[in-house]
C-alpha cells in the first residue's frame, strides 16, 4: 500500500503546481449545475493526476468529478482535481485536491492536498493518518459545548435547505462555533488533523469525501451519514466527527421536534 500512497501523493503535487501556475490563466468557466462549477484547469488537473496513477498503474481503473468513471479493475481511484472551485475561482486560497484509492470498494489510500499552504493529509487504511509526515490525531473535544463545527450548505440541491436548517437552528446553539469553508475535503482533514471537532453536509459526492473519511476514521474519528449510517456514501450525506462529538451531534441530528 505504501508505493500506492507514494503515487497518490506525487499526483497531488504535480497537480497542485499545475493548478497554483494557471490560477491566473482561467481559459474557460462552465457551469455543470445550479452553482456548480468547472474550469479547463479543474479538466486539465484532472488528466495530469490520472496520466501519473497510469504510468504506474496502468491497469488500474477512475472515477473521477470531470471526467467520470472509466476502466474495469479492483482498484478504482476516486479523484476530485480541485474540491472548492468556486474558491479557486475567486481567489480564495481554501481548496484542496482529494485522491483516494479503492480496493473492491473499500478505501485504502487517501490523499489531500492543500498547495497554498502546503499541507498534505495522507491516510492508509489501518496504519493510521499523517499531516505532513507526522501522526495525526481527531480532537478531544468533548460534546458539543466548546466544539467548532464545520458544514456545507446544500447548494445543489435547494429542495434540501429546510431540512438542513432545521439541523443548523438545533446545533448551532449548543456549539462553539461553526464554520462554512467552501472545501469538504479540507474540512474533512481538519476533522482529521483535530482543527475542527465535527463536519456535516448534505449532497456530497464520492470524489468528495472518499479520501477525507479515511483520513478521519485513521484518526481515530467516526465517519457515517446523517442517520448513522456506517455506508455515507449511499446515504448521501456525510457526518464526521471526533467520537464524543459525534455522538452528540447525531442525537442532535435525529432529535425529533
Amino acid at each position: 500500500m505504501q508505493a500506492l500512497l507514494t503515487i497518490a501523493v506525487r499526483a497531488a503535487r504535480k497537480a497542485g503546481d499545475f493548478v497554483i501556475r494557471e490560477s491566473e490563466h482561467i481559459k474557460s468557466i462552465e457551469s455543470k449545475s445550479q452553482n456548480d462549477f468547472v474550469t479547463n484547469v479543474d479538466q486539465a488537473a484532472e488528466q495530469l493526476i490520472m496520466e501519473t496513477i497510469s504510468n504506474a498503474y496502468p491497469e488500474h481503473s477512475f472515477l473521477c468529478e470531470e471526467s467520470g468513471e472509466s476502466g474495469d479493475s479492483d482498484y478504482q481511484w476516486v479523484i476530485d482535481p480541485i474540491d472548492g472551485t468556486t474558491n479557486y475561482i475567486r481567489k480564495i486560497p481554501h481548496w484542496a485536491i482529494s485522491i483516494a484509492c479503492k480496493h473492491k470498494g473499500r478505501t485504502q489510500i487517501a490523499v489531500v492536498y492543500d498547495p497554498n499552504r502546503g499541507e498534505m493529509f495522507t491516510a492508509v487504511k489501518g496504519r493510521g493518518a499523517q499531516f505532513d509526515n507526522k501522526k495525526m490525531r481527531v480532537s478531544q473535544t468533548k460534546g458539543l459545548e466548546h466544539a467548532l463545527i464545520g458544514t456545507g450548505f446544500p447548494f445543489r440541491n435547494e429542495k434540501r435547505l429546510p431540512e438542513y436548517l432545521e439541523i443548523f437552528s438545533k446545533m448551532f446553539p449548543l456549539c462553539s462555533d461553526m464554520r462554512r469553508a467552501g472545501s469538504a475535503a479540507l474540512d474533512l482533514a481538519y476533522v482529521a488533523a483535530g482543527r475542527l471537532d465535527g463536519f456535516w453536509e448534505f449532497g456530497l459526492s464520492p470524489w468528495d469525501t472518499a479520501a477525507g473519511a479515511l483520513l478521519v476514521e485513521e484518526s481515530g474519528g467516526m465517519v457515517a451519514d446523517m442517520r448513522g449510517n456506517p455506508n455515507h456514501e449511499k446515504g448521501n450525506s456525510i457526518l464526521a466527527a471526533n467520537p464524543k462529538a459525534f455522538k452528540a451531534m447525531l442525537k442532535v441530528i435525529n432529535q425529533k421536534p
